[in-house]
């Protein structure tokens, strides 16, 4: 389980084996049979279809199994709110009961097979759902709701009895929510409100509510989807659905566990298509497998790290708290597409200025400083002792006349301004209602977004209960943090947007011919050697330096002499993972009896280790560079993931690095790099020469084809250090170990 109250169970997202290579055929993928196109040379699907969920949410006949008017028992409450919402939607209804001829005065039929109609939609009250599931098999019911507890959330046995229960669904063709979900979907939602709106998705009802409730606020919600263990009916599927809703316009999730990892990042996509912003929750760690990882690669890559650059590889706004959820969701459904990125901040207090500016700036927000001549336009108003370069500090906004209104209009008319934001730390009656007043009206006039900071406790006061919460163009918020949160939000995803292009479309299909040499190298179960694993790289177009294995003194001077001097020499066998700790490895050797030593030196520090070796390596010293690290794990839920980093003896103390989940494209791996916090050292430091960036981006992408043709029979890679040369001169990799499945 991936740390979830709900069970939601951990699978290899790989749905099928490589087609390319003879194995299993293609899965169905719902929507359509999947054909081989459909699936990338690692055997996970490059298309997912869209459930038609249409007569889940607005169906027009409901059966209620185990419907109740009893007083005092569980089921009539939900019977009752059932009914509420049939009339709601359309729909009709009818209860099912052994024993009663009516509920509510409806008409009652004994069983699912006594239904006068074919329904859209079953809610099945029962304790255990299995065997109406069963018997719905023959009704040609398209969904069905399964609100009881007491399966994979709570343990093996449960967790049996959900694989059951699913089982039963994928027989009987209808779509199944739960188990273990509630009443969310049924929620009555304020039909007077307009504009885009947010569509909830939520593992747990309960962490859906404060999204919910912002229909207090005047903010639309168009779906809920409480997934519950998701023992059909996933996160991915809603996501997919509600992506192509015309009035969604933006997708707020709560996550306690993937169920499949190609599944989410195939909806994330299709979001990332249509300009949706997804804003997730996501909770607790995927589980890894109880493998050590042997590599530094495996070390690094925890399993948090690798969900939260998938979601950042399909823009999915990734928050922490249910507050910055709600807020940052309700920015995105309002806010239009920026016309610039910069921000200007508003206040009445240089205090309050300054200290926005500051929190603001650090989380990445850009603040201009404003031209001199649109300075000396605000000074026409604001006094000349008061700075107005960005942040502007008023010292007071105007309550008596039209000044106040002129200021905002002319931070709003710069054209590098794209968001204003107005933090005002407390009431300040008249002043904060007049300003309140003129950020509205200026909000109404305008296409760029207008942001508010309400920091009294209280939230009573009219200005804000009245004036901001009562417009739908001003976006506010009651703390600096989450305002800043949704405002980077929304600048972000709008970069993502304008130049997305999804890595599905051009991901491999068929094996490139380097998987022919690669796959003749690989030894199942074991570890490679250095040497080995430097074919491996070869194979794949990977420059590694001259080098030869040699078992003997006599033999490494000859190829000392081939590969040209000076050399560094390193033993080299399958159960040697890090060489320098054991003094394995000795460099700069310049003459024939320097390598006759280190040889004999080698091979008496192997014996006294008891390491096996398969000789001793005599490589080319290449010359200094920028030391990187790259290389491949194996994620439980998504598969196979790259890592680029820092490289060298201090990899793990620095643990500076970045994630991808295949497949991506060249710019994702640029991404990766601007990531790093040492990056700089890529650009040339203290009089350094800028390093080869185009040979490390052609690095990461054939490690990337590597880990995908390889998916299944490469469990780690891990190649540090490349040696990323001066600008023009490539990237070598030095050293490189390899682990097989």
């Amino acid at each position: 389980m991936l740390g979830s109250t709900h069970g939601t169970l951990t699978t290899d997202s790989r749905r099928a084996r490589v087609i390319a290579c003879g194995e299993q055929p293609a899965p169905a993928v719902h929507g359509r049979p999947a054909a081989t196109d459909d699936l990338d040379v690692s055997g996970r699907p490059l298309y997912a279809g869209v459930p038609d969920l249409d007569r889940f949410f607005r169906p027009e006949s409901v059966a209620v199994v185990g419907a109740s008017d009893a007083e005092g028992r569980p089921n009539t409450g939900i019977t009752r709110q059932l009914l509420a919402w049939a009339e709601r939607v359309g729909a009709r209804l009818h209860p099912v009961h052994p024993t009663r001829e009516s509920v509510f005065g409806i008409p009652c039929v004994p069983s699912v097979a006594d239904l006068p109609e074919q329904v859209d939609l079953a809610v099945l009250l029962v304790s255990d759902p299995l065997p109406v599931v069963e018997q719905l098999a023959g009704t040609k019911v398209r969904f069905a709701v399964a609100f009881a507890s007491g399966f994979a959330e709570t343990g093996a046995e449960g967790a049996a009895a959900q694989t059951r229960l699913a089982a039963a669904v994928q027989r009987s063709g209808l779509r199944l929510l739960g188990p273990n979900t509630n009443l969310n979907a049924f929620e009555k939602f304020r039909d007077d409100l307009d504009g885009p709106a947010i569509a909830l998705i939520t593992q747990s009802g309960h962490q859906g509510r404060p999204v919910f409730t912002l229909q207090e606020l005047g903010i639309r919600l168009s779906h809920w989807a409480p997934t519950g263990n998701e023992a059909d009916l996933e996160s991915a599927d809603f996501i997919s659905y509600f992506a192509e809703q015309p009035e969604v316009g933006v997708i707020a999730c709560y996550v306690e566990g993937l169920k499949d990892g190609r599944s989410f990042l195939l909806a994330a996509d299709r979001a990332a298509r249509r300009g949706v912003p997804v804003v997730a929750v996501k909770v607790g760690r995927t589980e890894t497998g109880s493998r050590t990882a042997a590599s530094h690669t495996g070390k690094l890559t925890g399993a948090d790290a690798v969900v939260d650059a998938a979601m950042r590889q399909y823009g999915v706004v990734r928050v922490d708290g249910l507050d910055e959820l709600q807020d940052t969701a309700a920015l995105l459904a309002r806010a239009r597409p920026p016309s610039a990125d910069g921000v200007a901040v508003y206040s009445i207090s240089g205090g309050t200025g300054a200290h926005f500016s500051d929190l603001a700036t650090e989380a990445g927000l850009r603040l201009p400083t404003l031209s001199d001549a649109k300075q000396a336009e605000l000074h026409q108003w604001i006094p000349e002792y008061l700075d107005v370069t960005n942040p502007i500090d008023n010292g007071g906004h105007p309550v008596g006349d039209w000044r106040g209104r002129k200021i905002i209009d002319a931070i709003l008319a710069d054209p590098a301004i794209g968001v204003l934001i107005c933090p005002i730390t407390g009431p300040f009656p008249p002043m904060s209602d007049k300003l309140a007043r003129d950020l509205v009206d200026a909000a109404e006039e305008t296409d760029k977004l207008v942001c508010v900071v309400w920091g009294s406790p209280v939230g009573t006061e009219a200005a804000y209960r009245e004036t901001l919460l009562g417009s739908s163009r001003v976006a506010t918020f009651r703390t600096f943090a989450n305002c800043i949160t949704a405002v980077r939000a929304h600048l972000d995803h709008a970069r993502f947007a304008a130049s997305y292009r999804s890595p599905f479309d051009e991901a491999p299909r068929s094996p490139s011919p380097s998987c022919r040499k690669a796959r003749a190298l690989m030894r199942p179960g074991s570890r490679l050697s250095e040497h080995a694993a430097k074919q491996l790289l070869r194979a794949y177009g990977i420059r590694v330096p001259r080098e030869q294995l040699v078992t003997s003194a006599a033999a490494a001077v000859r190829a000392a002499g081939l590969v040209g001097y000076p050399v560094v020499m390193k033993a080299s066998g399958a159960r040697l993972a890090h060489k320098t700790e054991l003094g394995l490895v000795k460099i700069g050797l310049t003459s024939a009896s320097q390598v006759r030593d280190a040889y004999r030196e080698l091979t008496d520090i192997a014996r006294y280790e008891d390491v096996s070796l398969d000789g001793v390596l005599v490589c080319q010293m290449v010359e200094p560079g920028v030391e990187m690290v790259v290389g491949v794990t194996h994620d439980d839920l998504f598969g196979p993931t790259v890592t680029v980093g820092l490289g060298g003896v201090l990899v793990e103390v620095l643990q500076d690095t970045a994630v991808r989940v295949p497949p991506f494209g060249e710019e994702q791996a640029r991404s990766m790099l601007g990531e790093l916090r040492g990056r700089a050292l890529l650009s040339g430091v203290r009089g350094r020469p800028p390093a080869d960036l185009e040979a490390l981006v052609e690095v990461v992408l054939r490690v990337q084809r590597m880990a995908l043709e390889l998916d299944g029979e490469l469990s780690e890679l891990d190649i540090n250090p490349v040696m990323v040369l001066p600008r023009g001169q490539g990237a070598v990799a030095l050293d490189a170990l390899a682990i097989c499945r």
